[in-house]
């Protein structure tokens, strides 16, 4: 079981290092975040993009050219697709997002016919440390969906206990958050969250205890819970928060890095494949995080 981020580096050592395949890599922070992932051992990368600017950018950190294997694409769309091409023909493990719109590379990701697309809604999920006990807290969707359906949040779930599982958690507990801990009809958001914990409680979401509504407090505060009489296995306990919409999670994963200083990955996940999908923002630390959480689940 993966108790805190640090422990990824040597758990991703103990398997199989994985190629990931850099859709538009001819940037400088892409490059030095290659370099710095390549020598901490967490994974091997295939390169896609302006391969004569992608030579000089690794000569230029210290790097063999010769030592990756870089594909010469004129747009980003070709270099976007050829990174997809990659894991669909089993030459890379995983497909990471360089320099390039977000849009161009999720179209080339979800192509019907040529891309990645699973059975699920694809999620973004920021995985951080427990602020009590040991332990990995997850909040769902920081970044991608915008204002979930109830059944997109079912979705939500079922990715983000995917991933919990294969972190080695083996019933997560899923906390549904919003303003206030009881249901009230005039907040819809606290009616899905009663929904969802009957649907888990009748084996439509399997493998989680999932409770709610929550304040965010009472949801990952043991003593939150017990001043406010909030009892139940998932009260203050929550290894899964499910966000009410994108405005939430964004701010939490913002609140995380810039306010707390705390360590964070972000995963994004419901395709054939985990996918690096990072921000130009993340720091480092979180960029090597999402790699090394992409490679070890893959």
């Amino acid at each position: 079981m993966i108790r805190c981020l640090e422990d990824l580096y040597a758990a991703v050592k103990e398997k199989e290092v994985k190629s990931i395949a850099v859709a538009v890599a001819e940037d400088e922070a892409i490059i030095k975040l290659v370099k710095q992932a390549t020598q901490k051992g967490i994974a091997r990368f295939i390169l896609t993009g302006d391969a004569k600017r992608i030579e000089e950018l690794l000569r230029h950190e210290g790097l063999d050219p010769s030592d990756f294997e870089i594909h010469n694409c004129p747009s980003h769309k070709e270099a976007a697709e050829k990174a997809v091409s990659l894991v669909v023909q089993g030459k890379a493990h995983l497909v990471m997002k360089g320099e390039l719109q977000t849009a161009l590379f999720l179209k080339a990701l979800l192509d019907k016919e040529k891309g990645l697309r699973g059975g699920n809604l694809i999620s973004q999920i920021t995985v951080t440390e427990k602020p009590e006990g040991d332990g990995l807290l997850m909040f769902t969707d920081c970044a991608m969906n915008i204002a979930p359906t109830l059944e997109e949040k079912k979705q939500l779930i079922e990715n983000a206990v995917g991933l919990a599982m294969r972190l080695g958690y083996a019933q997560p507990k899923v906390a549904v958050l919003s303003a206030v801990e009881v249901v009230n009809p005039a907040m819809p958001d606290t009616m899905d969250a009663a929904i969802l914990s009957k649907m888990a409680e009748r084996g439509q979401i399997a493998n989680a205890l999932v409770d709610g509504p929550f304040a965010l407090d009472n949801a990952i505060s043991v003593a939150a819970a017990k001043q406010k009489k909030i009892g139940g296995p998932v009260a203050g306990q929550a290894d899964i928060v499910l966000v009410p919409n994108l405005q939430v999670g964004n701010a939490i994963h913002k609140g995380l890095t810039y306010l707390s200083q705390k360590k964070v990955a972000a995963a994004v996940v419901g395709a054939k494949v985990p996918i690096v999908m990072t921000s130009r923002a993340d720091t480092t630390d979180t960029k090597l995080y999402s790699i090394a959480i992409a490679t070890y689940v893959s």
